[in-house]
């Protein structure tokens, strides 16, 4: 999906090693997927995807047990709990320990897969697939492209270079992943090869707007009064990000309760506060527990996100990136407030 221009990454010499590696597997081999904490729709996507492709394939490749996984409680945010594959997840505490082989989809840093790590770390063969610039490349296999618009895009690749062809249940979980990381194809991401891979989806037969309502256009009525709330206590700091314009906002876990919504149904909210004019940066803080918080940033281009989110231990790329962090909601904007005008010089 590359287009002209530009180095090509991955080299063809790492997908050829990805694709020997998993070809290369032993009798009765034991394969586990994993993306990130707090899933979004490209994690689980593009590992849901491609775990149906390698399904396809698992005689072949003489995979005996196949599973996905991702670091923290098992529940999944709706719309995702109604992807295809999702009868192949299996909670942190259930999966292989020792799999002779490790995929992880959409993790910019090694530490976004909690205590899953060491199992990647351990597994004869590490497979690590990603978009994120701010990726440092670990893993023993590293299939990172900076300029796909989505991971499902690497999914796609490896894919094709094993021999799957795509059909409506693996179509449908790569287009979620690739529609949710391009905001439903309106972020800069999106090029006319977005758009030939896109068509690529669709024409097995995937119930586009079906997909795109559930993920775009529906909102329980709890999460819609959770966004007023979170708005009406949204911060303009005008002069912030070096006078780009810093917008934020924040909910408690006391404000979930109190709509009776877990903490997945305001992942969505970032992209309101992202649509402030006088703002080229919005940040959402969140709760995941007591003491400790998700942090969503956004950026219209000037101010480059993940270069703030690498420094407080998260990662991302230039216009979407996160963290998590303990601390106060004080303590967290004052961080992200001190790094806000050098990014925006990178910007």
């Amino acid at each position: 999906m590359r287009e002209a221009g530009g180095e090509q990454r991955p080299s063809e010499a790492e997908w050829d090693a990805a694709v020997a590696a998993l070809r290369g597997l032993p009798d009765r081999a034991r394969v586990l997927l994993a993306c990130h904490v707090n899933p979004d729709g490209d994690a689980l996507g593009s590992m849901l995807g491609f775990a149906l492709g390698l399904g396809r394939i698992a005689g072949e490749l003489r995979i005996e047990r196949l599973a996905a996984t991702f670091p923290g409680p098992m529940r999944l945010p709706a719309p995702f709990d109604r992807l295809p594959g999702v009868e192949l997840l299996v909670a942190e505490a259930d999966a292989d320990p020792a799999p002779d082989a490790m995929l992880v989809f959409d993790v910019a840093s090694i530490e976004r897969l909690g205590g899953l790590a060491e199992r990647l770390l351990a597994a004869p063969v590490g497979i690590v697939l990603d978009h994120h610039a701010s990726n440092p490349g670990f893993g023993g296999i590293s299939l990172v492209d900076p300029a796909a618009a989505a991971t499902s895009v690497l999914s796609d690749g490896l894919l094709r270079r094993l021999g799957v062809p795509l059909n409506p249940e693996i179509a449908e979980c790569l287009y979620v992943a690739l529609a949710t990381d391009t905001g439903s194809f309106k972020f800069a991401s999106t090029t006319p090869a977005v758009h030939e891979f896109a068509a690529r989806l669709i024409a097995t037969g995937i119930p586009v707007g079906e997909i795109s309502r559930r993920l775009f256009d529906t909102r329980p009525v709890g999460a819609l009064r959770l966004f007023g709330v979170a708005l009406a206590r949204m911060v303009l700091e005008r002069e912030g990000a070096g006078g780009l314009g810093f917008a934020w906002t924040y909910l408690t876990l006391d404000d979930l309760a109190a709509h009776e919504q877990p903490p997945s149904a305001v992942e969505a909210l970032i992209d309101t506060v992202r649509a402030v004019a006088e703002a080229d940066v919005a940040c959402v803080v969140k709760p995941v527990r007591p003491g400790e918080w998700s942090v969503s940033l956004r950026s219209k281009g000037a101010v480059d996100v993940s270069a703030v989110a690498v420094a407080l231990g998260g990662g991302g790329h230039r216009f979407a990136a996160g963290f998590s962090s303990g601390g106060t909601v004080a303590e967290i904007i004052d961080a992200i407030r001190a790094l806000l005008p050098a990014a925006a010089h990178q910007g």
